[in-house]
């Protein structure tokens, strides 16, 4: 059981339920004017969209799956990505 347990959460995907449009990030950005919002929307108008930022927080995710996964590590993540 312990081998099946480790295998599952080394090798899980994380995926988001539905899409997500720049129009909407910016929406949800709208009402938050800090330097990593305006870091991150920068970040997504140099990508051409959110497809790489899902991809990639998802990935990340993958790390936190053990320690869990919430709203603090998602804006970790959110930073660490726009700063890249």
């Amino acid at each position: 059981m312990n081998e099946l347990a480790r295998y599952l959460v080394e090798n899980a995907i994380i995926d988001f339920k539905g899409g997500i449009t720049i129009d909407q990030v910016r929406g949800f950005l709208r009402t938050e004017d800090s330097r990593e919002s305006r870091a991150l929307l920068s970040k997504l108008i140099d990508d051409d969209g959110v497809d790489a930022l899902m991809l990639t927080i998802a990935d990340c995710l993958k790390d936190f799956i053990r320690s869990g996964i919430n709203e603090e590590v998602v804006r970790g993540q959110l930073a660490s990505y726009s700063q890249s």
